[in-house]
């Protein structure tokens, strides 16, 4: 075999860039008894490739046998986990009923004392936003003299 053509094949396998019969022809190449002295380093790895595709896993997977206990262990938990999500949902569920009462009373005079203590605080917070409108007005006053002043 032409020594020039695998020493290009080597450099193109190390490049990865050979194909699978490119691939196949080295191995054959290595496998032989003629390979050249200097190619020599390579032949114990092409022919690791080799004995290695041959190679398969014998041994088998050891099965875990499951046990009473663990299997009780498993439906315990279980039902701990079910019983947690339960509780979860209608403590939420309770949560939404009381987000959703509008506040409603059952005696008129609770409903007006409410009433009057919601608009109360209305009222404190419209004033306070009418000190500020004062406010704007003294400056519109303020400007209009100086602007008025110099014109």
């Amino acid at each position: 075999m032409d020594y020039n053509k695998i020493e290009i094949l080597i450099e193109k396998y190390f490049q990865g860039e050979t194909s699978i019969a490119e691939e196949k022809e080295l191995r054959s190449y290595f496998s032989s008894l003629n390979v050249a002295p200097h190619l020599e380093q390579y032949k114990a790895m092409f022919g690791y490739f080799s004995q290695a595709k041959l190679d398969q896993y014998t041994k088998e997977f050891p099965r875990q046998k499951i046990t009473k206990k663990a299997m009780w262990i498993s439906v315990a938990a279980s039902t701990v986990i079910l019983l947690g999500m339960f509780a979860f949902y209608m403590n939420n569920v309770q949560k939404l009923e009381v987000k959703n009462e509008l506040g409603s009373y059952d005696s008129p005079q609770e409903a007006f004392e409410q009433t009057q203590k919601a608009l109360a605080l209305l009222s404190q917070n419209v004033n306070i936003g009418i000190e500020s409108v004062q406010y704007v007005q003294e400056y519109e006053n303020a400007k209009n003299k100086v602007f008025k002043n110099n014109n």
